[in-house]
């Protein structure tokens, strides 16, 4: 009886930080000049939005934001995923509560985890001005050809 005890708490209790976490967590996005268009890729549905935004995504994503605006170099920020100190508490109490069916949920839905950086701030960089080509260089005319002498 307490063998089945215990492993009814374990199943109720099992991810312990995806209760106190939750497996999403949303991430600011801002850029200098503000404007700029954000693709957010790696979510199940690419998501674009305009800065200064912000996008909930599921903490054990692979998330990359590509920036891109008119005048202005792309740029591509890949997101890591990094177990900060809540999330190793949550992680590490399931040893306590939840026990293996706790940590592997965890490990499942990245509970433990945050994405970096967060916010994520980019600032442009003008794209270069395109350079106009220099005119091609003029092939020399061939000398007239004499006129026929008509004799008159």
């Amino acid at each position: 009886m307490r063998s089945f005890g215990i492993a009814a708490l374990s199943v109720i209790l099992g991810g312990c930080a995806s209760v106190t976490r939750g497996t999403t967590e949303n991430i600011s996005i801002s850029s200098t000049p503000s404007g700029v268009e954000a693709v957010v890729s790696g979510m199940e549905v690419p998501t674009t939005c305009t800065t200064p935004c912000s996008v909930v995504v599921k903490r054990n994503a692979d998330i990359s934001i590509t920036f891109q605006k008119e005048g202005y170099e792309p740029q591509i920020v890949p997101l890591s995923r990094d177990i900060p100190t809540s999330g190793a508490a949550g992680f590490a109490g399931n040893l306590l509560l939840g026990g293996v069916v706790g940590m592997g949920v965890d490990a499942a839905t990245g509970a433990a985890t945050d994405h970096k950086p967060n916010p994520v701030i980019v600032t442009m960089q003008p794209s270069a001005p395109a350079r106009a080509r220099p005119p091609a260089p003029k092939k020399p005319r061939p000398p007239a050809a004499p006129a026929p002498d008509t004799g008159t």
